[in-house]
């Protein structure tokens, strides 16, 4: 028995998330662990179920599980937002207007500046000397 799930990926900063979305009871497992458990920070979990409430679904309706790797707390917070926005407008496209408007579905392309020669961080010049 094959069961039937559409699948988005969310990427942020180093953050990859693979989120699978299938039919079922609430279940919401991030890399084998409970949601509220894997993230522990105060607004996160909510960040991340709030595509959910802008299409007007419950969590109770549906069984998402995700796989995310790299980065910090904060990109796999986003990257788990868009994967998951991205999995919702694969259900029902006509939710795609719900999650465009409330910003779900932008990529945020901003990443770490790369380090330049002579200076010592990405723009953080050495402390000039006059003598």
């Amino acid at each position: 028995m094959t069961v039937q799930y559409f699948e988005g990926v969310g990427r942020r900063k180093q953050s990859i998330a693979r989120v699978r979305l299938m039919s079922g009871t609430g279940n919401f497992l991030v890399n084998e662990k409970e949601a509220k458990e894997f993230f522990t920070r105060m607004g996160d979990y909510e960040a991340i179920v709030a595509p959910l409430a802008a299409a007007g679904e419950s969590l109770s309706s549906y069984d998402i599980s995700v796989k995310v790797s790299g980065g910090g707390v904060t990109g796999m917070t986003d990257a788990v937002q868009l994967g998951l926005a991205r999995a919702l407008t694969k259900t029902n496209p006509d939710w795609k207007l719900a999650m465009r408007q409330g910003g779900f579905l932008t990529r945020d392309s901003r990443v770490k500046e790369r380090k330049k020669p002579g200076l010592k961080k990405a723009r953080k010049a050495p402390t000039y000397t006059k003598r």
